[in-house]
């Protein structure tokens, strides 16, 4: 265990697999808040989901935006791992949830996140808590294994969130009703969690009966009774002709009711019998309950929307690390995805770690973290990516998808691909950026390569060019180029934005991998704002709390 973690620096990107990060990086008790949301392939039919698998197939890599897990001997050791390495409750659960299920692509998730919820529990602290994001599709056997994991008796919640209005899927003949809200599975690591209580707005419809009063001003009241089971001290009196019912006192000494008489806070029934004035302007709220249906989806939401998939509302989260931690707090997301958790962390005062096993992954988040908070970001570190040619050659020969999404973030290019795919289109990625007033993006196309490198390549990036009507063509290679190629590049001649005479850059230009780690970037007019990923709202750290969500 390196435990790098500090409480100095706590704030971390990590590449790679989350159960390495866990075991090799974070200490033990080292985390206040843990809020996962883990892939899953929900869209898939049952039939798929516990269709039987061979041990021999292999399992598939996890990439970007693709949120499937199939048995094989991948999934065959971490079962025996937890079998025979892990707490006796986990290991009892897994076997039989194995000659249940069988060997299957369910089986396959839950023994993968079984591995992960004993280091999850390892690092929580005694104070902490855990908030588990899933849909109906697998709630139920997540539950047992955090029971298995955590111990039912630290079962706090089972939170549902709407996350839709109707779903599509009822008006294509399905036979079935409307699937339209994930759950929220809520455990602590003990029995005294952190707790602040939340509390939202009331409805409409109950505001309307029970603050029923409105007074001159608008402000509207309900009232209560005045008198008390019990006496506390000069409380039998009459008042306004009344005297309080027999057997009960008045609630307040007469000097009190007085004083509040004065003040207006008491109403009189048409019998005269005084009442308290309860404003619903003085009422924080309702505590928050275990439905959340006022949390719209990020597809409503245009200027949160990044475009990624399975991409949640900042609310949600900001509402969750309200909940279960206070400021200075370590709040952990093991499967980050685009950055919405370690966002609200960030914004909500605390401290944040976040793992994801994909380059792309890291890219998006690093990008919504610089356009949320601009120079009020806090100082963090991205562990896990290459940082010289070495190991950038090492994570090559590893796996040469996740290099190139590594080499497009090093210039800001959003992948023209999301998935895994076969022949090479030519175009890896791309970068925009607006040089006149038209409102129309210009692009500039970028290619990587991780092996051998020949004048041919720079002919054909200067062919994609014309096809793809760019600007200016990248080429990003991990080789040191060929001086044909250089010559090759410089044929292509210089782009002179018209409205920028004075600025003038090579149109297909060379970068090796040793020169973007050294500080060198892409040469293109930077007079507009960036338009190459969707640009995340601007936040100030502070925003976004209890006060915001009711």
């Amino acid at each position: 265990m390196t435990a790098d973690q500090s409480s100095a620096d706590p704030n971390r990107l990590y590449f790679g697999d989350n159960l390495d990060i866990l075991r090799e990086h974070v200490a033990e008790e080292s985390v206040d808040l843990i809020y996962l949301d883990p892939p899953f392939n929900s869209n898939a039919t049952y039939n798929v989901l516990f269709r039987e698998r061979s041990g021999e197939e292999s399992a598939a890599q996890i990439t970007a935006f693709e949120d499937t897990w199939h048995w094989g001997w991948e999934s065959e050791t971490a079962f025996q791992d937890v079998v025979t390495r892990g707490p006796e409750k986990v290991g009892s659960l897994l076997s039989a949830l194995r000659q249940f299920l069988g060997q299957n692509d369910m089986m396959a998730y839950l023994t993968m996140m079984a591995q992960r919820m004993i280091e999850l529990h390892r690092v929580l602290k005694p104070t902490g808590s855990i908030y588990l994001h899933c849909d109906p599709t697998a709630s139920h056997y997540l539950k047992l294994l955090l029971d298995a994991v955590f111990g039912n008796a630290n079962y706090r919640n089972e939170i549902v969130w709407k996350r839709t209005s109707a779903h599509s899927d009822v008006e294509q003949g399905a036979r079935h009703m409307g699937r339209i809200h994930d759950v929220i599975l809520m455990y602590s690591k003990g029995p005294q969690p952190q707790w602040n209580t939340v509390y939202v707005p009331y409805d409409q419809q109950y505001i309307e009966s029970v603050y029923r009063y409105v007074e001159a001003d608008g402000r509207r009241y309900q009232t209560q009774p005045l008198h008390a089971a019990k006496a506390g001290g000069d409380t039998r009196y009459e008042w306004n002709g009344k005297l309080p019912p027999p057997g009960r006192y008045w609630a307040f000494s007469k000097e009190n009711m007085e004083r509040l008489d004065r003040e207006g806070r008491i109403a009189y029934s048409r019998t005269g019998t005084p009442r308290y004035k309860i404003y619903l302007d003085e009422k924080e709220g309702k505590p928050l309950q275990d439905w959340w249906d006022d949390l719209p989806p990020v597809h409503v939401q245009p200027k949160e929307r990044l475009g990624y998939p399975t991409q949640k509302p900042e609310a949600l989260l900001e509402r969750i690390i309200n909940a279960s931690s206070n400021e200075g707090d370590v709040v952990l997301d093991p499967f980050c995805g685009c950055g919405t958790a370690t966002v609200a962390a960030e914004r909500l005062n605390r401290c944040w770690i976040g793992i994801d096993i994909t380059h792309l992954a890291i890219t998006l988040v690093r990008h919504r973290l610089r356009d949320s908070f601009g120079d009020e970001l806090r100082p963090y570190e991205i562990v896990g990516q290459p940082t010289d040619t070495a190991s950038a050659g090492a994570l090559a020969e590893q796996d040469r998808y996740q290099f190139e999404w590594w080499a497009l973030g090093l210039v800001d290019a959003r992948p023209a691909n999301d998935r895994r795919r076969g022949a090479d289109a030519g175009v890896d990625g791309y970068i925009n950026f607006f040089d006149d007033n038209s409102g129309r993006p210009k692009r500039i196309i970028v290619q990587v390569k991780s092996g051998h490198v020949n004048r041919g390549m720079i002919a054909t990036l200067k062919g994609d060019m014309e096809r793809e009507k760019a600007e200016i063509g990248v080429f990003i290679t991990l080789q040191p180029p060929t001086e044909p190629m250089r010559q090759e590049a410089l044929s292509a001649g210089i782009y002179t934005p018209e409205h920028f005479p004075d600025q003038q850059h090579p149109r297909v230009q060379i970068l090796t991998i040793d020169e973007l780690l050294g500080g060198a970037s892409v040469a293109y007019p930077r007079g507009g704002a960036p338009a190459t990923f969707r640009q995340a709202p601007r936040r100030r750290r502070g925003q976004g709390r209890q006060s915001n969500l009711v």
